[in-house]
């Protein structure tokens, strides 16, 4: 399999289910928001209102994905607990 302890596999699928869980939540909010006036001015949904909504809930959804795995440093405990230093229990 991979390297890596069971914990630090772990972490990294929970961080991985995180980023894409949120990232879906706000990339619905954000094509909600923006759709959400032409669901009130007219009964359905065209074409125009769906890429509208569509086009700038993609990039959120990758942008938040990016920022989220971006900032992932690993599962607590890998790193040196004071700055400079190389070993965890330094």
């Amino acid at each position: 399999m991979g390297t890596g302890t069971r914990a630090q596999r772990d972490a990294m699928t929970i961080e991985i289910g995180y980023a894409l869980l949120s990232a879906a939540v706000l990339a619905g909010a954000t094509f909600a928001a923006i759709t959400a006036p032409w669901l009130l001015a007219s009964p359905g949904l065209d074409r125009a209102a769906l890429v509208a909504g569509g086009a700038p809930a993609v990039v959120v959804f990758v942008l938040r994905v990016v920022h989220v795995l971006w900032g992932y440093r690993g599962a607590p405990g890998t790193e040196p607990s004071q700055p400079g230093r190389t070993s965890p229990d330094a």
